[in-house]
């Protein structure tokens, strides 16, 4: 098949996250002999950098890159911020979905790529196109129901909230855009269930099928490193990883290190909150900035660790990073108001939940010193890495799901609204 992906952030211009899992469909799906092609917004990735760094890549064999770079540049990705539509990027989005060759279009990070106009953009109405939700962004003109950029959002102050963070106008969230635009969709998915339901109780499962589709890793995700032996090292320690900024949590995380002499706290990452993590860290000999690793170095990062703490802090629709560390076979500490990471890390069994400073300290602690709860938990952990969270079972599930979704097509259009189905694979 020839399959279309085309979002905001991808290969050396992106920051991980959502950018990580549309590599590793592309790179799975081209194993499987498809070819693909993934258009991305270079001007959207300079316009949001900072100092972040270009990231190596090198595609593999079948997959084809597309970025797409105006001679516009910021003003680029600031368009479609306020009009919701591609713009400057409408004839070359236009041209590849005139396409009469494709036989799937996968949209997922579009909010600065094309906005919901993209999804409707082109002549092309034989392939099926879908849709991954990886932020909350179809419900939220902040994308993370992370309210003033200190809290969950607790109730709608869109416009509010909007100001304060220095995002510019989004008229068109108060027309009927969103809902006209899903309509072309055939499917949405979600990696968790608790992303599915937030978008759910907003009511966007009118205009859209709903489907759970969890990420994964690669089936030699971690392989050299699962064969290693950990580094000998004569301290225990905890690892955490992600971008930093406020609401991953880190800063509810480093002062605690002062109760727990006995071990250190080892953070790989980088981003704009990194000064103020390290001035918090100050003084405090047992905590240590790994900067940005790569897959082999998290991995082994991870795989030395006694858990992997998550401290995110608003609604998560994933949180890779757990199942990074179940590959390893390392456990988690997740903080239960960080969305679907209580879901990831909790309810699968492979890790411990907290809510509160003392109880993170006291999950660290039995971590740290019960090699039984740890290997139990580990077990678990590293057992939905190789089921429900591997390769072999996403790519299944969604080549199913695709040869559905075609032959709903071809026997009279997209999914009904009504269809009894309409919430599973």
């Amino acid at each position: 098949m020839k399959i279309c992906m085309i979002t905001t952030f991808f290969g050396p211009h992106s920051f991980g996250g959502d950018a990580a899992y549309v590599d590793r469909l592309c790179q799975a799906l081209c194993r499987r002999g498809h070819e693909v092609h993934v258009f991305y917004c270079v001007d959207a990735f300079n316009a949001v950098r900072g100092d972040h760094p270009l990231r190596s890549y090198t595609p593999t064999p079948g997959l084809h890159l597309h970025p797409l770079e105006s001679g516009y540049g910021t003003l680029s990705p600031l368009a479609t911020q306020a009009t919701g539509r591609p713009f400057f990027k409408a004839k070359a989005l236009r041209e590849v979905l005139d396409s009469d060759d494709l036989d799937v279009v996968h949209f997922h990070n579009i909010s600065l790529v094309g906005g919901p106009g993209v999804l409707g953009l082109g002549a092309n109405t034989r392939a099926v196109r879908i849709m991954t939700a990886h932020e909350h962004w179809l419900i939220c003109p902040m994308h993370l129901l992370w309210k003033y950029d200190r809290k969950p959002c607790d109730a709608a102050s869109c416009v509010r909230c909007t100001i304060a963070g220095g995002r510019p106008p989004q008229a068109w969230r108060y027309t009927r855009a969103i809902p006209k635009a899903l309509r072309n969709l055939d499917a949405l998915l979600f990696p968790s269930a608790h992303a599915l339901g937030e978008h759910r109780r907003r009511g966007v499962d009118q205009w859209a099928r709903l489907v759970h589709l969890p990420y994964f890793l690669p089936d030699d995700w971690s392989q050299g490193v699962e064969d290693e032996e950990p580094e000998p090292r004569e301290r225990p320690y905890l690892a955490a990883a992600g971008r930093m900024v406020a609401m991953k949590g880190f800063q509810r995380l480093i002062p605690l290190m002062r109760n727990l002499p006995e071990a250190d706290l080892r953070i790989a990452g980088t981003g704009p909150y990194e000064p103020e993590l390290r001035r918090l860290a100050e003084g405090l000999p047992n905590v240590h900035f790994e900067g940005l690793l790569g897959g082999d170095g998290l991995g082994r990062l991870f795989r030395g660790a006694r858990a992997v703490v998550v401290p995110s802090l608003f609604p998560e629709t994933f949180g890779y990073v757990v199942l990074e560390a179940f590959a390893t076979g390392t456990p988690v500490i997740v903080h239960e108001g960080g969305g679907a990471i209580q879901e990831t890390g909790v309810e699968s069994g492979g890790g411990l939940g907290y809510r509160t400073d003392s109880e993170l300290l006291t999950a660290m602690r039995r971590m740290v010193h019960d090699e039984e709860l740890r290997s139990e938990l580990a077990s678990r952990g590293f057992a939905q890495r190789i089921g429900p969270w591997s390769e072999t079972e996403h790519v299944h599930r969604y080549m199913d799901l695709l040869g559905e979704l075609r032959a709903r097509r071809e026997a009279g259009g997209r999914i009904r609204r009504d269809d009894p189905e309409a919430g599973a694979v």
